[in-house]
C-alpha cells in the first residue's frame, strides 16, 4: 500500500501551520504577546497593504497558538486550560520610584544603637478570661484598668480619687504624646526635603495663629487701635475703618437715605412666596403690623386704642405721675 500520497499531504497542512521568517518572532506567552523584528517589504506593502497586513497577522496569532498548544494543560468543566508561565518581558513602571521616606528620631537612635525592631502581635492572652484579646482597640489590654472591677488605691489618694478616670487621662495622654512625636517627625521630614516640600505644620499652625489673632485685634469698636498690645507684636497693616463725612450734600445725604429705606422695605422671597393670592398686587409702602408693633412697644392695636383714647380725654389736666 502507496501512503505517499497521504504522508505529502499531512506534511502541506504542516508547513501551512508553521511559520518561518529571517527573525523569528519573540512570543511571550505570559503576556499574549508576539513582536515582530522583520523589516517591512516595501514592494509588498506597497503593492496591497490589506493583505500584506492580513499576512502579517496571521503569522504573528499563529505562531502564539502553536506556544499555547505546548504549554502543560488541566482539565476543567468548560474543557482544558493551558497554564500561563511567568511574563519574560520587562514593562516599564507607570510611576517613578517611591523616595526612602527619611528616618524618624527614634529610628535614627535605634539604627545608631543597633537595636533591632521587635514587631509587636495585636492578640495578647487573657489570663482572666482564657482567651486571646486585641492589643488595642475596642475592649483592647490597654483599657484594662479602666474597667476592672477592683483597682489599688494609693494612700495618699484623694477623697474623691477615680481610678478609671485616673487610667483614662494616661491613656489619652499617651495618644497625645504619640500624635506630638508624629507631628514633630513629619515637621522634621519637611524640613529635611529642602524648602520645594510642603510647608511644616508649625509653619501652617503659625500662620493659622496670626490670621486668628488679627481677626481678634479687629473686631473691637476702634479695629483695634486703642487695644493694650503684647511684647513684639507686629503692627497690622492694611486695616481701616471709613467714615462717612459729617457735612455732606442734600443729594447725597437723601440718596444714602433712600437706599436703607429700600432695604429695610424688602420683602425675604421665603415670606413672598407665602402670600396668599388674594391679598393685593405688589408690596405695601407700610408694614402695618410692624408698625402698631413699634409705637404700642410690643403690647398691641387695642392697647394703643386705649392709649389713644385716654390721652385725648385727659387732655389740660396734669397726668398722674
Amino acid at each position: 500500500m502507496d501512503v505517499s500520497d497521504i504522508l505529502a499531504v499531512h506534511e502541506a497542512k504542516q508547513k501551512a501551520v508553521t511559520v518561518e521568517k529571517e527573525i523569528p518572532l519573540e512570543v511571550d506567552t505570559g503576556f499574549l504577546t508576539v513582536t515582530d523584528l522583520n523589516p517591512v517589504d516595501a514592494e509588498s506593502y506597497e503593492a496591497n497593504l490589506e493583505e500584506y497586513l492580513m499576512s502579517t497577522a496571521r503569522d504573528g496569532v499563529q505562531t502564539l497558538i502553536a506556544s499555547l498548544f505546548s504549554l502543560p494543560t488541566t482539565s476543567s468543566p468548560d474543557g482544558p486550560l493551558a497554564q500561563l508561565p511567568a511574563p519574560t518581558t520587562q514593562l516599564p513602571r507607570a510611576k517613578p520610584l517611591p523616595k526612602p521616606k527619611p528616618l524618624t528620631k527614634w529610628e535614627k537612635f535605634a539604627k545608631a544603637k543597633g537595636i533591632q525592631k521587635k514587631r509587636r502581635e495585636k492578640k495578647v492572652w487573657d489570663e482572666e478570661k482564657q482567651e486571646w484579646v486585641d492589643r488595642w482597640g475596642w475592649k483592647g489590654a490597654n483599657k484594662k484598668e479602666e474597667t476592672q472591677w477592683l483597682t489599688e488605691v494609693p494612700a495618699n489618694a484623694d477623697v474623691d480619687y477615680d481610678a478609671a478616670k485616673v487610667a483614662r487621662d494616661a491613656r489619652k495622654a499617651r495618644v497625645a504624646k504619640n500624635e506630638k512625636q508624629r507631628q514633630q517627625n513629619l515637621a522634621r521630614a519637611a524640613q529635611a526635603q529642602g524648602p520645594s516640600a510642603a510647608p511644616a505644620p508649625t509653619e501652617v499652625r503659625k500662620k493659622q495663629i496670626d490670621r486668628t489673632l488679627a481677626v481678634t485685634r479687629t473686631s473691637t469698636a476702634s479695629m483695634g487701635k486703642f487695644d493694650r498690645t503684647l511684647e513684639g507684636e507686629k503692627k497690622l497693616k492694611g486695616v481701616k475703618r471709613k467714615f462717612e463725612p459729617t457735612v455732606m450734600p442734600a443729594e447725597s445725604e437723601k440718596s444714602h437715605n433712600l437706599a436703607i429705606l429700600a432695604k429695610l422695605d424688602k420683602e425675604p422671597a421665603a415670606k413672598k412666596s407665602k402670600k396668599s393670592a388674594s391679598s393685593s398686587g405688589g408690596s405695601d409702602v407700610l408694614n402695618v403690623r410692624k408698625a402698631i408693633r413699634t409705637a404700642s412697644k410690643g403690647k398691641g392695636s387695642a392697647a394703643l386704642a386705649r392709649e389713644g383714647s385716654s390721652s385725648k380725654g385727659g387732655k389740660g389736666k396734669k397726668g398722674k405721675r
